[in-house]
């Protein structure tokens, strides 16, 4: 029952990110300011640990849910690029793994960003995928 709840959750999660619409769209593609050296916590409500996102020059980590996570980041602040790469994980086995995969996948898949002031939105091409706020 549990797994079904999880599994669930998750296939909700995913079907609203595909119908997600933002004003931020608009400037997917387009100049962004830098990320270099900044901190962000997932903006969505999930189960268990909020999932984070730090990027220090060319390296990118954080905390997926459960895991601490970490990999290369390739960004370009001119046309709002977003590549990450080399990605890897610590192994710890949590009740909440499927929000994490889901995490990870999109981190991975993601190919823009936007910046709107306290917020990072991420995106593969025009869909949004993971939005952020910016941590303190």
């Amino acid at each position: 029952m549990k797994n079904l709840f999880l599994s669930i959750c998750a296939a909700a999660m995913l079907a609203s990110c595909g119908t997600m619409s933002s004003p931020s769209a608009s400037k997917v593609g387009k100049a962004q300011p830098s990320l270099t050296n900044t901190k962000w916590t997932l903006a969505d409500n999930v189960k268990g640990k909020i999932p984070t996102l730090s990027i220090e020059g060319e390296k990118i980590n954080g905390n997926a849910g459960c895991n601490n996570y970490f990999g290369t980041i390739k960004l370009d602040a001119a046309t709002g690029n977003f590549t990450a790469g080399q990605m890897g994980s610590t192994r710890m086995m949590c009740d909440n793994m499927t929000v994490e995969q889901n995490f990870m996948d999109m981190i991975g898949k993601a190919n823009k960003y936007v910046v709107s002031g306290n917020t990072l939105e991420l995106y593969k091409d025009n869909l949004l995928l993971l939005k952020f706020n910016k941590a303190e």
